[in-house]
């Protein structure tokens, strides 16, 4: 018989022992830029709440919250640190599937590898293994799995999780299957809760659930060869036939994690595009806010059904096409601060926010947009983006990446080129201990 899925990509992980040095190189990209993200977000009501409700079952406290001063068993900092990687809608993105995969993966390999002692190498090898299977499970069920309403980073994550923490625990290929066949029955999160910290808390359990099926895999737990395709599968329970060629096309020789990206902005990927283009638009014409008329944002069926939306908190700007245009006419920035309460809700945002439509095209491929102003005097301009920045297209470089993270991290846990350099240097750290020391408040 046919290896199954799981069984495929556990044998994958069980006997993968180095990687391809781009790669690694991918893998410290974005575990900088979730480590600077984490730290951004550590004093954030989300933030602060889940760790109150992790703190209330009292475990031994052996790992790092990242940018804060407590710590927490492995499972409650891996929930705490995967809701601060992804809080700020400033993760990377693997573009063919939308998942995010750092923040479910990287915060289970992040405290497993702190409560083991393990080298920086070995835990850079689950992170980015890990990483690679949940963009591949994602494979096997997209478009449809996040058309329907599934949040796909939460579900493929808890599968990118369970592998990582798998390996890490030195499982063997038949051990690692079951976890990812376990993490079947415990993956979970839907779209509908995407403008609110519901979102980020599903990705908390994808993290905190990958390791929890990690360890029922080591005592003993089995799961059926065919948890995610079969008939009554993880896959079909969400409305999908698995396309398990799609998810194993080139395993081994070509990674589905190299089509990771790091954003520039923090908003919904799919907004990036319309960002480029007002940006564009503003730059070339010297467009004033005041002399608008109307703003028309075309784009695909994604952009309109993600997008098109009334914001009425700073989590709906991440995902508001309105808003993307609203930050970019009135202030040509699209920062962090641009995209919190006071900007958001301000009366000149509100106002040009009313101003702009979304229109569907479907012929403008995903991730691209058409921005058309039409000026109080009658004026129309117009500026289509296919690619944007940050896109496997135009990637943001090193430099740029590692001027985010500084960003992010500067003045709020300690001075961040100490910790850019441990994570450049990650996979020849003897420990993390170092480094997750680096990471938390007080540090």
């Amino acid at each position: 018989m046919t290896a199954s899925l799981s069984e495929t990509l556990g044998a994958f992980v069980a006997e993968t022992g180095s990687l391809p040095s781009g790669i690694a190189h991918g893998g410290r990209r974005a575990l900088l830029n979730g480590f600077g993200l984490a730290i951004d977000a550590a004093s954030d009501t989300a933030v602060v709440g889940a760790l109150a409700a992790m703190s209330a079952f009292d475990p031994r406290p052996t790992c790092t919250v990242i940018g804060r001063a407590e710590r927490l068993d492995p499972p409650g900092a891996a929930f705490v640190n995967a809701i601060g990687m992804n809080l700020l809608d400033f993760d990377d993105t693997h573009l063919p599937t939308i998942i995010h995969p750092t923040a479910p993966v990287a915060p289970a390999v992040l405290a497993l590898a702190e409560q083991r002692g393990i080298l920086g190498a070995e835990a850079l090898l689950a992170f980015c293994l890990g990483a690679e299977v949940a963009c591949r499970v994602g494979d096997s069920v997209s478009p449809g799995h996040y058309a329907r309403g599934w949040h796909i980073t939460s579900t493929c994550g808890t599968f990118g999780a369970a592998a990582a923490s798998a390996k890490l625990m030195g499982l063997d290929a038949s051990g690692i299957a079951n976890a990812i066949g376990v993490a079947s029955s415990l993956a979970g999160g839907t779209v509908e809760n995407l403008p609110t910290a519901g979102k980020n808390a599903s990705v908390g359990s994808a993290a905190r659930n990958g390791i929890l099926a990690a360890n029922l895999a080591a005592a003993g737990y089995e799961s059926a060869p065919r948890a995610i395709e079969g008939t009554l599968g993880w896959a079909r329970a969400c409305g999908d036939e698995a396309d398990v060629a799609k998810a194993l096309d080139g395993l081994g020789s070509r990674w589905a994690f190299d089509l990771n990206a790091i954003k520039p902005y923090p908003a919904g990927i799919v907004f990036h595009s319309v960002l480029d283009a007002c940006l564009a638009l503003r730059e070339r014409h010297g467009i004033a806010a005041d002399d608008i008329e109307s703003v028309v944002v075309a784009g695909n069926s994604l952009l309109l059904e993600r997008g098109d939306r009334v914001v009425a908190n700073h989590r709906d700007s991440r995902v508001s096409l309105h808003h993307a245009a609203a930050t970019i006419f009135l202030h040509g920035t699209a920062g962090i601060a641009d995209f919190e309460m006071p900007r958001v809700m301000s009366p000149e945002a509100k106002a040009f926010r009313a101003k702009v439509r979304g229109e569907l095209d479907p012929m403008l491929p995903p991730g691209a947009s058409r921005v058309e102003v039409t000026m109080r005097d009658g004026t129309v301009h117009r500026e289509t983006v296919i690619h944007a920045r940050g896109s496997i297209e135009r990637p943001m470089s090193d430099a740029d990446v590692e001027a985010k993270a500084r960003g992010l991290i500067q003045g709020r846990v300690m001075e961040a080129d100490p910790l850019v350099d441990l994570v450049r240097r990650f996979d020849t750290l003897p420990s993390l201990a170092p480094l997750m020391k680096a990471s938390a408040r007080g540090a």
